[in-house]
């Protein structure tokens, strides 16, 4: 299985209509292939949007993609809202158990994605999995991801919270439970942003 994530930076002011164009399409989309989640920046770089389809592998990815354009499903009229797309390929991590996409764990979701320097990725995934279980008492992931191409070596991980104080609550927690685990490997750079879902969204 992989994850495809889009990331829209959108011209100021763009995302309400982004969300309603998308909206009038999303219901056929989705017939076609599981959506994880749709959502767009509260804090972090703003006017952009985020969604996360699910293939069981390239080749699967390539056939939909193509076909619902060929039938008129996919995608919306948006272009004149957009400044710039960015899609990744990612693969979930090992360790984490199969989520249901339908969920109600939000409604404030913080997606953080590391960068990591080349041959450090499996370190990260043995430190982690040994602790996901602690730390998915403390909040519910939408989904941790990793990329492994060429130059880039990326860690995303996207965690649901009830309120921005759970948030916090959580995050006191952190030290109790060993969290983040130590990999013996830091990360080259790091980026934070705090979500809300669409209303079309499967997680909300």
């Amino acid at each position: 299985m992989i994850h495809e994530i889009r990331t829209y930076d959108l011209k100021p002011g763009g995302v309400p209509g982004f969300l309603e164009r998308t909206a009038e399409k999303i219901e056929q989309r989705v017939a076609v292939s599981p959506l994880v989640g749709f959502f767009f920046t509260e804090i972090g770089p703003l006017n952009r949007v985020v969604h996360i389809w699910q293939y069981e592998d390239e080749a699967e990815r390539e056939t939909i993609r193509a076909k619902v354009v060929e039938d008129g499903i996919w995608p919306p009229d948006t272009g004149e809202f957009i400044v710039n797309v960015q899609t990744d390929i990612f693969t979930p991590a090992p360790f984490l158990p199969v989520l249901d996409i339908t969920r109600n764990i939000g409604p404030l979701f913080e997606l953080r994605m590391y960068t990591y320097p080349a041959g450090a990725i499996p370190k990260v995934i043995d430190a982690w999995g040994p602790a996901i279980e602690a730390r998915m008492e403390l909040s519910q992931p939408v989904g941790i991801w990793s990329l492994e191409d060429g130059d880039r070596n990326v860690w995303v991980h996207m965690w649901s919270y009830k309120s921005y104080e759970h948030r916090m609550e959580g995050r006191k927690k952190f030290a109790s439970i060993g969290w983040p685990p130590p990999a013996g490997v830091s990360p080259i750079t790091m980026e934070n942003m705090l979500l809300n879902a669409a209303p079309f969204s499967p997680v909300q």
